[in-house]
């Protein structure tokens, strides 16, 4: 499970934004702050849920299992009580994604931002995973995404068709994790 907070990221450094558009009024980045609100988010998360994985200040995954949730009767209404409690104790919004693994619920916050609450299931995730580009893919950074869309494998849905030993082939240590990735396994 993955809770994130909405926001721009940048798409280039601040040296190339600048030359592009030197009249931009740059605000400082102030990054004690930054901890306090991700410190103050974590303390909502822990309401929850005692098993969070810090990923970055503006990202976690949470282990809502059944034996792990200290309230709420589902993961789905304990996700619900954490937007809700961070946006009215905090003041930002969370763009949230449930699912049965962190690949997946990374992929399902990712699909309704900002402010967004996606779910994708188990049982369908092969299915909703086969026409996304092999860039969504946890680990397939621009240069591996480049060599598998030349080799014409451009959606996962092509990487399901390869058996586990052709990826590994392909692609090494890695192409063990990206088998199970490409079937909704994490």
């Amino acid at each position: 499970y993955i809770a994130r907070r909405s926001g721009v990221r940048s798409a280039m450094p601040m040296f190339q934004a600048l030359e592009l558009c030197p009249q931009a009024t740059v605000v400082k980045p102030d990054m004690a702050k930054y901890k306090r609100v991700s410190a103050d988010i974590r303390e909502i998360f822990r309401s929850a849920t005692a098993i969070i994985e810090p990923v970055s200040l503006d990202e976690a995954y949470l282990d809502l299992a059944d034996e792990h949730r200290t309230a709420a009767p589902t993961a789905a209404q304990a996700l619900a009580e954490i937007a809700r409690r961070v946006e009215q104790e905090v003041g930002i919004t969370v763009s949230i994604g449930l699912s049965a693994n962190k690949f997946l619920a990374k992929l399902a916050s990712e699909l309704e931002k900002p402010a967004g609450f996606s779910v994708i299931g188990h049982a369908e995730a092969k299915a909703f995973l086969a026409p996304l580009s092999v860039r969504k893919i946890h680990g397939v950074g621009a240069a591996t995404a480049r060599r598998m869309e030349a080799g014409g494998l451009d959606t996962i849905g092509k990487l399901q068709a390869l058996s586990e030993r052709e990826l590994v082939a392909q692609h090494g240590k890695f192409g063990r994790r990206l088998a199970r990735f490409v079937h909704g396994e994490d």
